[in-house]
């Protein structure tokens, strides 16, 4: 255990000497979580409409006060053809365009369907699904609306009531933030590891480790130590980031998040003491970091849900840590889970952190290369 204290030791000194990476380890992570946490909103609302209306009466008027009190629809433009409209969805101008027939109050009152064109720019995926869902549930409910006007009911016959649970107001700060908490502490832990390790080795500092009595697994151990307490304060300062700036409720126990994030954290690390002891520089340990980066940002279900992956990419998504712990850190703070149903997920990272442990052990030589 002497030997072992010895190496934190010196890992604490060696950082508190590199200010600037300490500083980089504490502010990124700030600015990631502010940044990502305003800027990421998946429900996306005051979408520039511009109207071309042929028919000018108070139906039409009525079905456009319906799109613009939804908050989705921004009217900004009034066209006079239809050439317009195009030109500015074109130009960029507006993302959607609203078109009225010139009989369209006509045919609503002659008991007819009444179209109306709604023009949708779909160069943005995620915005023309937004203003598609929003545009048919306003038809859908103003035709109904309709219908029980004519045949004089009080209410639907069927009366459908939704409850959503765990955030009922669909705001993406409480499903973000702690997913961005787990980008973070991944990034962190294994690019930080990997090229601090390869520095060691180019500065030959290193070396100097080889000689002494030190075991592979002390040195592990004493090198992984402090980055796991670096770890804890990271969860910590965005945990209080998320209450403070984006009111993210936490339900479950903070003592079980910690606990449980220990394998998360004890996994990233041996991760990126695996890819120090494959990289031969610094530039090979960034580059071999930022490979494993992008699959856990795209795959693990942080931008996109698993369930809309092809069942191969599913798959192979199983193999990236952060996917298991999205489930634990989304469970404990919005659903207030415990233990009992992640036994799963922390199997999963404990494998990961005895593997990535292992393999890092046992490729590291106590000889120079």
């Amino acid at each position: 255990m002497s030997r072992i204290f010895a190496v934190i030791k010196k890992e604490f000194i060696q950082m508190k000497r590199d200010r600037m990476t300490l500083a980089l380890i504490f502010m990124i992570p700030l600015i990631q979580l502010l940044l990502f946490g305003y800027a990421i909103q998946t429900d996306v609302k005051h979408i520039s409409t511009v109207v071309f209306d042929q028919s000018l009466s108070p139906e039409s008027r009525e079905l456009l006060n319906a799109f613009s009190a939804s908050g989705y629809f921004d009217i900004n433009e009034v066209a006079l053809s239809y050439d317009a409209v195009t030109q500015s969805i074109d130009s960029g101008q507006a993302r959607a365009g609203i078109i009225f027939p010139p009989d369209f109050a006509r045919q609503l009152q002659r008991g007819e369907s009444a179209p109306v064109q709604v023009i949708v720019d779909a160069s943005d995926n995620m915005v023309a699904n937004q203003a598609i869902a929003i545009a048919n549930s306003i038809g859908l409910i103003k035709s109904q609306q309709l219908l029980f006007q004519k045949m004089n009911l009080d209410a639907p016959p069927y009366d459908i009531r939704v409850r959503p649970w765990y955030n009922p107001d669909g705001i993406t700060a409480y499903y973000m933030v702690p997913a961005i908490l787990g980008i973070i502490v991944t990034m962190t832990m294994v690019i930080i590891t990997a090229v601090a390790i390869v520095r060691e080795r180019e500065r030959g500092t290193l070396e100097q480790l080889i000689v002494t009595p030190l075991r592979p697994y002390e040195l592990m151990l004493g090198k992984i130590i402090p980055y796991i307490a670096l770890g804890y304060i990271q969860i910590t300062v965005a945990l209080l980031v998320g209450a403070l700036f984006f009111q993210v409720p936490i339900r479950g126990s903070l003592l079980e998040l910690y606990l449980l994030t220990l394998f998360f954290i004890t996994a990233s690390l041996g991760l990126g003491l695996m890819i120090s002891n494959m990289a031969k520089n610094q530039m090979q340990a960034f580059q071999m970091s930022f490979f494993v980066m992008l699959p856990s940002i795209l795959l693990s279900g942080f931008m996109f849900p698993r369930e809309a992956m092809p069942r191969i990419i599913y798959y192979i998504s199983d193999i990236i840590p952060l996917t298991y712990y999205l489930d634990i850190i989304r469970g404990i703070v919005l659903k207030g889970i415990g233990f009992q149903y992640l036994v799963g997920q922390v199997a999963a990272l404990l494998v990961f952190s005895l593997l990535f442990l292992g393999i890092s052990t046992l490729k590291f030589k106590k000889k120079i290369a």
